[in-house]
């Protein structure tokens, strides 16, 4: 058949590099879409704020999502939990959820008639109708949502939250990775803490979770280190002496250990901890390393005896190029007056922590301060966060596990009255899971062999085949505790000078080949290939797209070409499927056509039913040539499957063939229920 057909029949070279910037610029209009829904919602939340007056005893019956749907004995529905329709919807994993309205989640420790609540909810019911509008001009967005500083978090579309086991809600907004990121600049930071006698027993258990919640709050693009002083200064982790590290997950849970074991002896003397960390932030600002934005020091102690005037003066006046914040542990008052000083003399905050429910609030404090800058000179910096699971998000329902990433964005109060305050009042955010994004980059272009995979201007990867992100634990399938920081040198570990890795990091457009070593089948045999790398970044995101295709397999393209009439009497034999989880027409977007399966939205396609479905022509006409080709394979496997019974006793149970073009044809010889191989 292919003989028949041979004269048609054209080989073209496939550009990776052309591939590559197809893809990425793909990419980069489907996540401006979503940067655009997301600014449309800042605008929306800031304009509301600025016409909304605030008024302490107001009285407002909001959508709670804890207590939705819920009655109480007299069958009335509870406060705040009047009836909201939910329904099933496959677009958000068949979760139950309402597309035209958002509600609230609070966590257990917020009171949810509190004034500041009631204020920030009514206010921000004008996002309602943006959301909504935003979802109906992009069908693709998933999860639309705000955050509020003041603690409540408001989901589109509208679902109900379970609380865990305890019957305790402890998601809180503000201490998720977008809100952190999209609420503060990069940040190089040096906690102080005190180990001195005085600080023995709960003082140094609030000062131990202290460090901890700060440590929490940090992420990929901040730099870090801890100090502990008596006697004299000593850095935890002798390693770490005199430089500041990346505050990525593996560092900040080796602090965490190394935290744990402090112990308080000795007496405490300030200024030479003060010095040493000075010393370390100006090197590294003038050497044009770390976050090359923010710096600040942390000090935990219980009480200064004097305020280090000298120290101050030699390194940070008069431009006061870091801030210092101070945290009083315990309820002792003597020192406060100097330790209040220390901070409100060097831009700081100062804040006493007397017990440890206090911690969380306390530290929270710093954030607010370090977006000052951001708020009054309203920059509204578009983050993206590295990937991450949704499953924090509704560990009330149990998920298909999506790696997410997400698209925030500050927003700031506009009143003049408060603009020099700089007041932050939370964070927008929406989310886009990595696989509509690696849709744009479809398997049929790469050949066999061939990927797309997606990495971070930090080196993690976003997507990669090689990523496996989940490990069995007994029936369950959990996320292992890094896998949002895997680095791209653990998965193309060929790549040993990272030319690869740093070029992509740095946002560069390349190509590059490497022998590459395959596991295929489960990891059962290995595969000597050469691999084409291809490479390039996706513009107004931290992201680097690479394509992989291998020599001899991913090189060529076949182009048939066959009529329309021809392919579809072959396409409508009874026997003969197409790959489902390919992409041959966009079914998942209007509701109509999520009915039909890939194999009859090609054939409306063909025969004109259904003029609106957006298809991919040149998979199609793929398909349509494969067809064309594979049809005579049923005469022969029959003759075949007849020659071989007379011959012997167990003759052919099924036939079957794939193409690259996803097309499958199978034949069966037996009744299915005596096919030996289920």
């Amino acid at each position: 058949k292919y003989k028949d057909v041979e004269p048609t029949l054209k080989i073209k070279e496939v550009d990776g590099l052309e591939l590559v910037k197809k893809f990425s610029e793909q990419m980069e209009s489907m996540l401006r879409r979503k940067v655009e829904a997301v600014e449309r919602l800042v605008e929306a939340a800031e304009d509301a704020d600025l016409n909304h007056e605030y008024n302490s005893s107001l009285e407002f019956d909001y959508y709670n999502s804890l207590l939705i749907n819920d009655k109480d004995e007299n069958d009335n529905y509870v406060e705040l939990g009047d009836e909201f329709i939910l329904e099933p919807n496959e677009h958000f994993n068949n979760l139950l959820v309402n597309t035209t309205y958002s509600d609230i989640q609070l966590p257990t420790n917020v009171y949810n008639k509190d004034p500041d609540i009631l204020n920030g909810v009514y206010m921000s019911e004008a996002l309602n109708p943006i959301f909504v509008d935003n979802f109906e001009r992009d069908p693709t967005l998933t999860w639309q949502y705000f955050g509020s500083s003041t603690g409540f978090f408001r989901l589109y579309p509208g679902i109900k939250w379970l609380p865990d086991e305890n019957g305790v809600i402890s998601f809180d907004c503000r201490n998720r990775g977008w809100y952190i990121q999209a609420a503060t600049s990069p940040k190089d930071i040096v906690i102080i803490v005190d180990v001195s006698g005085s600080m023995k027993g709960l003082r140094m258990t609030i000062a131990k979770h202290t460090i901890i919640t700060i440590l929490d709050t940090l992420g990929e693009n901040d730099f870090v280190n801890i100090i502990a002083y008596n006697d004299y200064v000593h850095f935890i982790e002798p390693c770490f002496k005199g430089i500041l590290v990346q505050a990525d997950r593996d560092n900040r849970e080796h602090f965490k250990q190394l935290v744990d074991e402090l112990q308080a002896k000795g007496v405490g003397t300030v200024n030479k901890a003060l010095t040493e960390s000075f010393k370390i932030l100006r090197e590294f600002r003038e050497a044009g390393q770390g976050g090359l934005c923010n710096q600040a020091i942390m000090l935990i102690t219980d009480g200064a005896v004097e305020d280090y005037e000298a120290v101050f003066e030699k390194y940070n006046w008069p431009d006061r190029k870091v801030r210092v914040f101070t945290y009083l542990i315990g309820r002792e008052v003597t020192f406060a007056p100097n330790v209040k000083w220390i901070a409100c003399n060097n831009k700081g905050y100062y804040t006493q922590i007397s017990t440890l429910a206090d911690v969380q609030e306390n530290v929270m404090e710093y954030l607010h301060v370090l977006s000052r800058p951001m708020v009054i000179n309203h920059d509204h910096d578009i983050i993206w966060t590295e990937a991450y699971m949704d499953s924090a998000l509704f560990a009330s329902q149990a998920q298909s596990l999506l790696l997410m990433t997400t698209v925030a964005m500050p927003v700031f109060s506009k009143k003049n009255e408060t603009r020099s305050h700089g007041i932050l009042l939370g964070v927008v955010g929406s989310d886009v899971p990595l696989r509509e994004l690696l849709k744009l980059a479809p398997r049929y272009k790469l050949g066999v062999h061939g990927y797309a995979f997606l990495n971070t201007n930090n080196g993690y990867i976003l997507s990669h085949p090689d990523l496996r992100p989940l490990y069995k634990e007994g029936k369950k399938l959990k996320p292992k505790p890094n896998y949002n920081s895997v680095d791209l040198s653990e998965v193309e570990w060929e790549d040993q000078d990272e030319i690869l890795r740093t070029a992509m990091i740095n946002g560069e457009t390349g190509y590059l080949s490497m022998d590459v070593k395959v596991p295929v089948d489960k990891g059962k045999r290995v595969l000597f290939l050469t691999n084409d790398y291809f490479f390039t970044d996706i513009s107004g995101t931290p992201f680097s797209l690479g394509v992989v295709l291998s020599r001899g397999h991913g090189e060529y393209i076949l182009l048939g070409n066959t009529s329309v009439e021809e392919g579809l009497h072959d396409l409508l034999q009874p026997d003969l499927s197409l790959a489902n989880e390919w992409i041959y027409c966009i079914t998942d977007i209007d509701p109509d056509h999520r009915k039909l399966s890939q194999l009859e939205a090609v054939i409306r396609f063909l025969t004109g039913e259904e003029p609106d479905l957006e298809c991919d022509e040149e998979l199609v006409q793929e398909v349509l040539f494969d067809a064309v080709v594979t049809a005579p394979m049923e005469a022969y496997w029959t003759a075949l499957a007849l020659n071989m019974s007379k011959e012997t006793e167990a003759g052919v149970e099924m036939a079957f063939l794939g193409t690259r073009a996803g097309l499958m044809r199978s034949a069966l010889y037996v009744g299915s229920e005596k096919i030996s191989n289920k």
